[in-house]
C-alpha cells in the first residue's frame, strides 16, 4: 500500500454556532510525518478545527479528509487513524497511572498492555508514581499521563489541543523532544498551542488563524518574509515568530 503523501486536506471548512460564524472558508493540508502547528488567540477557533477533524463535531459546509478519509462520511475509519490529546486532562482519577495506560491498551487490543505501560510511564517519568491513584497526582502529572494515554496504539496521526499547557519548562522539554522523536518515526502531528516558541521549535508548517479564518500560512521561513527586512545595528535581528504573529493579525485588522 502507497502512503498517502497528504495526512489531512481540509477546503472551504465553515462552522456556525446558532448565527456566530466560527470558521469560514478554512483550507489547509498538511504532510505526512510533518508537524503541523496552528496558532491563533482563544476563540479564533482552534479547537473547532480539532473537534471536526476528530468527528467530534459535524461541520456545516466544506470537506476534511483525515488518513484518506472523510471525517463526515466514514468517521469511524478517522478514529481508527488518530488519537487525540484535548485542552484539559481525561484521565481517570480512581485508577492509578499504570491502570489507565493498560486501560486504554486493552481498548486498543494491544498484546501486552502491561509493557506498554510500563514504556510510556518511564518515557513521560512517571514510573515513581505509577501506582498512586490519579488524584493524588499534580496537574503537571496529569498532563504528562494524558499525553501518554493519547500514544497508546502509535496511531499515524495525533492531535495535541495545546498539550503543554501547565507544564512547567523542563516537563513542556520532554513534551516537545517525545513530538519530534513522533514525526522522525513517521507520524503526523496536528499541533495547536498559544506558545508561539512552541511552534517555532517544532512546527514544519504553521497556520494563524485569526476569527475563523486562516490569514498565514507557511514554513517559519517563509512567514519571516512577511515581516519587514532585518535591522541591522551592531548585529543582525531577525524576526521572532511572536513578531510575526503580531504583525500579520494587526495588518489584518487594519485591511
Amino acid at each position: 500500500m502507497i502512503q498517502n503523501e497528504i495526512a489531512i486536506s481540509v477546503q472551504k471548512l465553515t462552522k456556525s454556532y446558532k448565527n456566530v460564524r466560527v470558521l469560514e472558508g478554512v483550507g489547509f493540508e498538511v504532510k505526512t510525518g510533518s508537524i503541523f502547528a496552528m496558532l491563533g488567540s482563544n476563540g479564533a477557533g482552534k479547537t473547532t478545527i480539532v473537534k471536526i477533524l476528530t468527528t467530534l463535531l459535524k461541520h456545516d459546509r466544506g470537506t476534511a479528509i483525515v488518513n484518506g478519509f472523510d471525517v463526515a462520511s466514514n468517521p469511524e475509519k478517522v478514529r481508527q487513524s488518530i488519537s487525540l490529546t484535548g485542552q484539559f486532562a481525561a484521565v481517570d482519577e480512581i485508577l492509578t497511572g499504570r491502570e489507565n495506560l493498560i486501560m486504554i491498551a486493552k481498548l486498543r487490543h494491544l498484546k501486552n498492555p502491561h509493557k506498554v505501560a510500563d514504556e510510556l510511564l518511564n518515557r513521560f517519568v512517571l514510573t515513581d508514581a505509577a501506582n498512586r491513584r490519579v488524584s493524588t497526582y499534580s496537574g503537571g502529572m496529569r498532563r504528562r499521563l494524558d499525553i501518554a494515554m493519547s500514544l497508546v496504539g502509535k496511531s499515524p496521526i495525533v492531535f495535541l489541543d495545546e498539550p503543554t499547557t501547565g507544564l512547567d519548562p523542563e516537563a513542556r522539554i520532554e513534551v516537545w523532544n517525545f513530538i519530534k522523536e513522533l514525526a522522525g518515526n513517521g507520524t503526523t502531528v496536528f499541533l495547536t498551542t498559544q506558545y508561539l516558541d512552541e511552534a517555532e521549535q517544532l512546527a514544519d508548517r504553521i497556520s494563524i488563524l485569526h476569527k475563523g479564518t486562516i490569514i498565514v500560512n507557511g514554513t517559519l521561513a517563509e512567514l519571516k518574509k512577511l515581516c519587514p527586512p532585518a535591522k541591522i545595528e551592531y548585529i543582525e535581528k531577525q524576526p521572532t515568530l511572536e513578531d510575526i504573529f503580531l504583525a500579520v493579525v494587526a495588518k489584518k485588522e487594519e485591511n
